[in-house]
């Protein structure tokens, strides 16, 4: 079975003796939400390929790495390894079947008493505020500057550079959004935009 993506969705293809036939992902008994996640990924995939220079940058590492937990949830819901297709390099990835071996077991547990589950890591809400702040002081300053500068010129530039600006930074942002260092650098700038969008219509009101 391989995961690719076509046309902006989500596609699982196979052989059988009739040839190779393509299906889409919800016609599959996969665990819930995980079709849904399917298509959301290749949308965001299909985005970031038709961007300049793919290859590179954070968008296109999140893509792959998004799929291939993806591909690997895929493996383990229908017990089968998956062909995975990186549709921004084209590379392909054959992901196992995860394995439940480094799960504890019964017989792994000394002396009838239970693990101790490992500590999860705490949340730095500290360190990632501080640079959510820092992002979004950035990115108002420079969306207002902006917008300020090109409105003197015409209100439509600025409008279409707005526009321009949030359609190109919005794939990386969405998924950077879980991601556990880039999240906070996402919130930064979806409330720098916001920020420099509420600053720029509180002066058109209050403009003479």
């Amino acid at each position: 079975m391989e995961l690719r993506v076509q046309d902006g969705r989500a596609v699982l293809a196979g052989r059988d003796d009739a040839g190779e036939r393509e299906v889409d992902p919800r016609t599959l008994p996969l665990g819930a939400g995980l079709a849904d996640a399917l298509h959301e990924w290749a949308k965001v995939a299909d985005a970031v390929m038709r961007a300049e220079s793919p290859s590179d940058g954070v968008a296109s590492a999140l893509v792959t790495r998004r799929g291939r937990q993806l591909a690997g949830r895929v493996a383990a819901d229908m017990g089968t390894p998956v062909e995975y297709t990186d549709p921004v390099s084209g590379e392909q990835v054959l992901v196992e079947v995860p394995s439940d071996e480094d799960e504890p077991h019964d017989a792994d547990v000394a002396d009838g008493e239970p693990e101790e589950p490992e500590p999860r890591e705490e949340t730095p809400w500290g360190t990632g505020l501080t640079v959510t702040l820092i992002v979004a002081a950035v990115v108002t300053f420079t969306v207002y500057t902006l917008s300020v500068g090109l409105g003197e010129t015409s209100q439509w530039l600025a409008l279409l550079a707005n526009a321009l600006v949030v359609g190109g930074i919005a794939p990386s942002v969405w998924l950077a959004r879980n991601v556990p260092v880039w999240r906070w650098v996402a919130y930064g700038v979806v409330a720098g935009v916001l920020a420099a969008w509420l600053s720029l219509l509180l002066t058109t009101l209050l403009s003479p």
